[in-house]
């Protein structure tokens, strides 16, 4: 792989928003290491689909699998990357799961918001505190122009209260907390932190909710009414790792139509 070919890991990637952000970086003329759970021969498929897309001859897109609510996991995601590909850039912190199933908050139960605080929330948080200690010690050259970066994927459940999911939206609330947090802490370093939060998006994780969302966006919740798609997401990650936002550190990104507006 050539030196001077950033390398971004993004968490999830092998479908969903992750695949969106993965493809769109891959244009920009990145490598990204494409984490995946459990579904290999679609994180390959989007591997493949990078290469498709690539723009310069020494990017590469190396698949692995890692769960990232699992300590060790996390860190032989960051060793095998290394290992691997010489060297990681960015971390955009996008892997998250929702609710087996949708219920209210008087019959939620332990066991689900356990699973989705360690996916969610514990799983990058410490994914960037990884990361940030090797870039704080080993002191690589950033290859990026915007520098290291760390992107943290959140979501309008951040501070959209849903009484049916409720572990959800704790998780994503302190999420965006975590992405403040790492801002702060990193800054003085010159490490680049920023919340995407996303709005309604168009993926596997809300078809069972389509018709309802369907219905919700032709009544005007959102003000340019339509879903949001992966792409846009994407299209927002490559903007902040391409550098265009130098003097941004900490900033909450939407992407969700306008849905953010207070409106009467």
């Amino acid at each position: 792989m050539s030196d001077s070919t950033p390398v971004i890991l993004v968490t999830g990637a092998s479908r969903g928003l992750g695949r969106g952000i993965a493809l769109k970086l891959s244009e920009s003329g990145y490598s990204v290491i494409i984490n995946f759970v459990g579904n290999a021969e679609a994180a390959e498929k989007t591997a493949a689909e990078c290469q498709n897309r690539k723009t310069r001859s020494g990017q590469k897109f190396l698949t692995l699998q890692a769960d990232i609510g699992k300590k060790d996991d996390r860190r032989n995601l960051i060793e095998s990357g290394l290992e691997q590909l010489g060297r990681i850039d960015a971390l955009v912190n996008n892997a998250g799961i929702a609710p087996k199933d949708r219920v209210d908050i008087l019959d939620a139960t332990e066991a689900s918001f356990e699973e989705i605080m360690r996916i969610n929330l514990q799983g990058p948080y410490f994914l960037t505190q990884q990361i940030a200690k090797y870039w704080l010690t080993q002191k690589p050259k950033p290859l990026l122009k915007a520098g290291f970066t760390i992107i943290f994927i959140t979501s309008i459940s951040a501070e959209t209260a849903s009484t049916n999911r409720g572990d959800y939206c704790i998780s994503k609330a302190g999420l965006s907390m975590a992405s403040s947090l790492w801002a702060a802490r990193l800054a003085d370093s010159n490490i680049h932190v920023f919340e995407l939060r996303p709005g309604i998006m168009r993926t596997d994780m809300t078809a069972v909710v389509k018709e309802k969302y369907d219905s919700l966006i032709a009544a005007g919740l959102v003000p340019q009414p339509r879903w949001g798609t992966p792409d846009d997401l994407g299209l927002a990650a490559a903007a902040l790792l391409n550098g265009n936002f130098p003097f941004s550190t900490g900033s909450v990104i939407d992407i969700d139509g306008g849905f953010h507006i207070k409106r009467l």
